[in-house]
Order: structure tokens, then sequence, then C-alpha cells
């Protein structure tokens, strides 16, 4: 489950970015809140830019700005030092070029597109081009003559294209192979031949897309004579039958899903001339049960590698010469009581001579950097130079580096967790900086000299705006949401709790205002729980906190905590969950609400509810079936039993099923369907490729069995999402009608 979209991604699928144009119908007086005005396209906010790029010569970057339907739109380009914005492909081009998501009809490419944020153009190298992905019929635009020429014309797409570096060839994937063809249109040439649909050759699977965030399998070298490419073998991989109900034939695609315990797509390194010729596969360890999570080109000749074991607390790093084969692990990271956080962080100084690493051997993520012998580079191992960041924080990623000055930027939650600010450090350790000056929640884009960026800003009832930044010198707003003000929003209360080992815990509780003194408030617990997703941030509240908004209109509370195992905080924090799914979470969630209750007596202790949605829906199971707490609950696309889930996510926490039987068994919810306590309503799309419908299935069955009355819908072909304007108005008034005929 990655990032934000899954078991991790359910915070960008329930807070999405859901912005809008800073031109927007006039707002006087007070303003309706409705599920229908917060599902709608655009939302209440309006729809934020897509695909922030900046241009290779640093000078500008752009974006796609649609209106709210998301059917008409620009690509803009803003100067990164005037803010100068301007139209740089009119609508009537957009449409071809960038056609809107509304026109796919699949959901799963849809949710695809949306979860990896799949890019619909990008820059050459010359800063005068650009390559639209038309739905895998690639096209070039000339920047100088607004003309565009279809590059790529075959019926099956082609993905993941990328220039050379001198910006005279373009490859992609199609049909499984690596391809490369001149930006003049003569002949294309196939590089990787394999006829086998197993075999992927630069391309990414479902699972190393889903929860190491690999978003290619191939690279370029410096000089354009070679790519570097990860095959994917997928032989052995199970397959997960999804199936389209609605035709009078049903038909059914085998999703490749090796869940825990089952075996992974086999992985090797290969290098391929970009004119053609036989592959060089690289040997990296004896180790065959293995993941190759990043990888790429120190410079001509040599490759860096990560190499991280099934068990994920050890990752090698390899520099490997491309001509001979030969390999040399130059740094090992450990997590013996834990696991090794696999990251975009490994940066390579232009001076060639030096890289940085993240890690949180310490206790923390912190960044440390690394030396080694730039003219022997597989002499022996790299030198660790100095811990660049220290403290009691995380360090959440590297955001830029500018080489010319020795500056590292990078985002961290230093004095709050519920935040993320932008920092800075100096490459010798020094002069460490705060460089945001909002509270709030800061994500930046940098150019990629590290001069200029742009700063995605929001927090709890400020919705998202867009500005361009550089060091030391005022930001310029570029883009701006449209304005909440007449909705007339509530702030939570940022509260805090100690755990049974005096772990704080940090939660929010909204109450609903004009409300008698004497009243009893019935009360909502919004649940996620994971190691994928912090629900306790000072960031914009997004359509998920809409909704609770409204529930507050009607005389709801609604409190959420973090309990531990939750990111954006200590390693200690973090692996507190090690081996085990539920049972820490759960002390956690009741030890709290058993504090909040006791300062808060005009909530109900008879009335309250939870309710999540994926790992959120577990952790809702799971409080139904192994407490007596809550009247009722809602659990949106559950895991119900963690054998049912994807290798890598689940074996990370919970270890292989053959070590950890005990852990696996106690963490499923069907085996305790019979102790079910309070109503629940489970909620499941047929089509969700991540945490399967099979998962809803089981649940059903054995509360079938058990004897136990529940409520149960499904929403055919929809993924783990539930994505859709009119899917999500059923299911929120759905999830709305539940909780006041449950409470009130």
């Amino acid at each position: 489950m990655k990032r934000l979209v899954l078991l991790t991604l359910v915070l960008f699928l329930l807070v999405p970015w859901a912005i809008a144009q800073s031109a927007g119908p006039d707002r006087s007086g007070k303003e309706q809140l409705t599920i229908e005005a917060i599902f709608a396209e655009g939302g209440i906010t309006g729809r934020g830019p897509e695909t922030i790029k900046w241009s290779p010569d640093n000078t500008k970057f752009s974006f796609i700005q649609r209106d709210d339907s998301g059917e008409h739109g620009e690509l803009w380009y803003v100067d990164s030092v005037t803010g100068e914005k301007k139209v740089l492909v009119s609508e009537v081009k957009l449409a071809a070029l960038a056609p809107p998501i509304s026109k796919i009809q699949d959901e799963r490419e849809k949710e695809r597109i949306t979860r990896y944020h799949v890019a619909s153009y990008l820059w050459a190298p010359d800063s005068k081009h650009l390559l639209f992905d038309s739905r895998g019929q690639l096209w070039i635009h000339s920047v100088d003559t607004g003309t565009a020429v279809q590059f790529t014309s075959s019926p099956d797409p082609g993905l993941d294209p990328k220039f050379s570096p001198d910006g005279s060839h373009v490859a992609y994937v199609r049909m499984h192979n690596l391809y490369v063809r001149p930006v003049s249109g003569k002949d294309e040439k196939q590089l990787t031949k394999d006829k086998d649909e197993n075999l992927l050759n630069g391309e990414v699977d479902w699972v190393y897309a889903e929860e190491l965030s690999v978003r290619s399998n191939y690279y370029w070298s410096p000089d354009g004579a070679n790519i570097v490419f990860l095959q994917m073998d997928e032989t052995r991989v199970p397959t997960y039958p999804i199936t389209d109900w609605l035709p009078t034939h049903p038909s059914v695609d085998m999703e490749k899903y090796p869940k825990a315990g089952d075996p992974n797509p086999a992985v090797r390194l290969g290098v391929i001339s970009s004119s053609g010729g036989k592959v060089k596969w690289i040997s990296l360890t004896d180790e065959t049960d293995i993941y190759v999570p990043r990888f790429g080109w120190v410079r001509d000749g040599l490759l860096w590698a990560e190499v991280l074991n099934r068990a994920q607390d050890k990752m090698d790093l390899y520099f490997v010469d491309a001509h001979s084969g030969q390999s040399r692990k130059v740094l090992t990271d450990t997590s013996p009581d834990g696991w090794v956080k696999v990251s975009d962080d490994f940066r390579i100084f232009k001076s060639g001579d030096r890289f940085i690493w993240s890690s949180w051997r310490d206790g923390h993520t912190h960044l440390y950097l690394y030396s080694f012998d730039k003219q022997n580079p597989l002499a022996g191992e790299a030198k660790l130079e100095r811990q660049l960041t220290q403290g009691d924080f995380e360090v959440l990623d590297v955001a830029g580096i500018d080489e010319s000055i020795g500056v590292v930027y990078f985002t961290c939650n230093k004095d709050d967790p519920r935040q993320q600010q932008l920092c800075s450090v100096r490459i010798d350790g020094s002069n460490f900086q705060l460089v945001s000056r909002e509270d709030g929640s800061h994500e930046p884009t940098f150019a990629d000299d590290g001069k200029h960026y742009v700063d995605s800003f929001s927090a709890i009832l400020t919705p998202p705006r867009l500005s361009v930044c550089s060091a030391g010198n005022p930001c310029q707003k570029v883009w701006d949401s449209r304005s909440v003000v007449d909705f007339g929003l509530i702030a939570p209360k940022f509260l805090n709790f100690k755990a049974d080992d005096g772990t704080t815990l940090y939660g929010e509780l909204l109450l609903p205002g004009n409300v008698a003194s004497d009243a009893k408030i019935p009360l909502i617990v919004n649940v996620y729980g994971g190691p994928a997703g912090q629900l306790v941030r000072n960031e914009w509240i997004g359509t998920n906190g809409l909704f609770h908004q409204l529930l507050a209109r009607r005389g709801f509370a609604i409190f959420s905590v973090d309990n531990r195992g939750t990111p954006g905080r200590e390693r200690k924090f973090q692996t507190a969950i090690r081996h085990q799914f539920g049972g820490i979470e759960l002390k956690d969630q009741l030890s709290a609400l058993d504090q909040l209750l006791s300062q808060f007596s005009q909530l109900d202790r008879a009335r309250i509810a939870i309710w999540g949605w994926s790992n959120g829906a577990s952790m809702t199971l799971y409080a139904l079936t192994h407490s007596d707490v809550f009247k009722t609950g809602i659990a949106v696309a559950p895991v119900t039993d963690w054998h049912n889930y994807d290798s890598i996510y689940t074996e990370r926490y919970m270890a292989l099923p053959k070590g950890n039987v005990k852990g696996y068994e106690e963490s499923s919810m069907p085996k305790a369907a019979d102790k079910l306590h309070g109503s629940l309503l489970l909620v499941h799309g047929s089509s969700d490729d991540n945490v399967h419908f099979q998962n809803s299935v089981q649940m059903v069955d054995a509360l079938i069995k058990a004897g136990k009355q529940f409520r149960f819908m499904t929403y055919p072909n929809k993924t783990h999402g539930i994505g859709g304007s009119s899917s999500r108005v059923h299911l929120f008034h759905m999830i709305e009608d539940q909780f006041e005929r449950e409470l009130k």
C-alpha cells in the first residue's frame, strides 16, 4: 500500500488535492454544504493544476489547468523569476494531445493514472519541445511553432516514454518490450524481443508500482549510448480474477498479484545498446528472492542499484561496471527490529564522488553524506562523511540540491509531526534552516538546479495554493483555490493523548456548533491506523474532512487519533505494530477514546460509531470484533485476512506467513466473525485490484455462518477508491444514513 493511495492510497482517494481555479462563480452569502457539492467534479474549491513539470533549462515550470468538469483545459507555463503566466498549449490542441481522464472507460486504468500520477506530457532536453502521451499514442509538440506531430501510431500503446539525454531519440515500452525511435520519425527499433507475456522488459508490474513506488524500470545512460532496464519475470506469480459483471457475458481479467508468501516476480538488471544488440545481464547477488526497487546511472559506464532482501530488513547499495558487469557492494543499511524504508532520497552529486543516503539507523529518518573513489568506484565501500540532519523529527524526503552553494533541501516535521515544512542544511552539516514560513503542509517541486521550486501549500481550513519560490526571496502566488470562507467551516481541536507506554498520540476532535449545553453528542471515530496513512495533519481537510463538517452540522462529533504504527514518527513508534495487525492499534484507539470521553463529558459513551476505508476499514472490523465499545461501524474496502494482501506490503510488517502463523491468525477478521458487536455496513468495489473483493466475500461468508446480521453494498466494476461523482454521492449518503439510523 503506497504513500497515499491504497491501503496507502486511502489518503489520496479520500483527501485528494481537490482544488479549484481561482476564477470561479460569485460566492456571496453563506453556502450550503451538501454531499452533492462535496463530491461534484471540482468540488467546492475547484480542480487543481495537474502534472507540474520544470523545463530542463530551469527557467519555467508548466502545468495543466482544467475547469471543474475536467473536460476543458490548457497547458500553462510560469516564468520562475518574474512569475509571469502564459498559455503554452490551447484548449483545442490539448483536447487531442492530453484528453481528459473522464474519456477513459476502464475504471482500473483511470485509477492507475490518478493513483500513480502518470504524466500526460514531458519536456524535451532542449526545453523547446514537449512529448504528449495521448492514451498511449505519442505526439511531439513544438513550443516555438505551436504545432504537434504524431510520433507513434501503433494500435498498441507506447508506455513510459523518455527522451534520450541529447533529445535525438525517444524510448518507450510496448507489449512488455523496449523500443527506441529517432525524433525525426524514422523507423523505430525494437531493443528487447521477448514474446512471453510473463517477461516485462523495462515495464513496472503492479506490486512494485503499488508498494515500492516504482514509476519506471529503465533509464538512458548520460551519453545516450545505452539503456539499463529491469526485467521482471512473472511466470511463478499467481493470478487473481477480476470480473466485469455488467455485460450479458461477463469477462475476466487475470491480474498478476503475489499475496503474502507467494512467489514474487524474479528480477534482473540488463544493459543494452540504444542501437540494438545483445543484452548484458548484471549479476548483483547470489540471492534470488530479492527486490531491486531503485537503480540508475552514476555516470557513463557506471551503474548503481539498490537490492532489498525479501524480509525487507536489509538494503545493499551496489556500484556496477556496465561494460564488464562487475559489481561491488558499497553500502549496507539494516533494520533488524523493523524494516528498511525504500525512498527516492538517494542523490548523486554532479561532482561524481558523493551521494546522499537516508536512514533511520539512529531511531529517526535522517540524511547522511557519503563519498567514494571517483576514479575507482569499485575499489572499496563508500565512506560516511557525516550525518547531515539529526534530532527528534523525521526527514520526509529530499526535495532538491543546489550544488552551487552546497545546500540540500528536504521536507521534515521538526517540532510538530502534524506539519510538513521545507528545510535546508549545508552539505558540511551546518546551518540547518526552516525555509517555509507558514504552519501547515508544504509540498515543494524543485527545478533541477535547486534554485527555484513550486510550493503547494495548504492548512487544515486553507485549501491548496501554488506559489513559485526561491531561497531567501518572497514566494509569488501562481494559483489559488476558491475561497471556502462562506461555508463556515469549523476548525477541529488538536489534542494530545498517552498510550499505555507513555507515548504521545496526536488526535483531533470536531465538535458540532449550536448544541444545547446539557445535550449528549453522538461520536463518530474515523480511523486509518496503518503504516501508510496519517490522519491527524495540519493540511487541507479534503472531501473526507468536508463530509465530517457536514456530519458536525447534523449534530455529530468526529474524532481521529493516530495510533502507534502510523507514519511520521520515530522508528520505535512505527515498528510497535511489527508482526501483528490490530491489537496494539486498537489498544491505542481505545485508550485515546477513553481519555477523550473523560475530557469532554458532553460526548455520549452509549452512542459511538467507527468508520474507515482500506486499512481504516480493516481497523473498523477489528474493533467491532475485538471490543464492545462501538454501536455501529462502516468498513469500506477492507483487508479482512492478511493472507489476501500483497507480498511486499504485508511481509514488511507481518513477515512471511510461515514465520508468523500466530500473527496472521490473530489478525484475521473472518475468524472472529462470531464476536461481531454492533451493526455493520460493509462496502467494496467489485473490481478492486488492490484490496481484492475476495476480502469482503470471505467476511460475508464468515458472518453468515456465525449467524450475524449486517448490511453489504458492492459497487460494480469500481476499484479501491470507488471513484466517480455519482458513486461517491451514493456511498456517502449511505454512510450518513447509517449514522443517522444507528446513533440518533
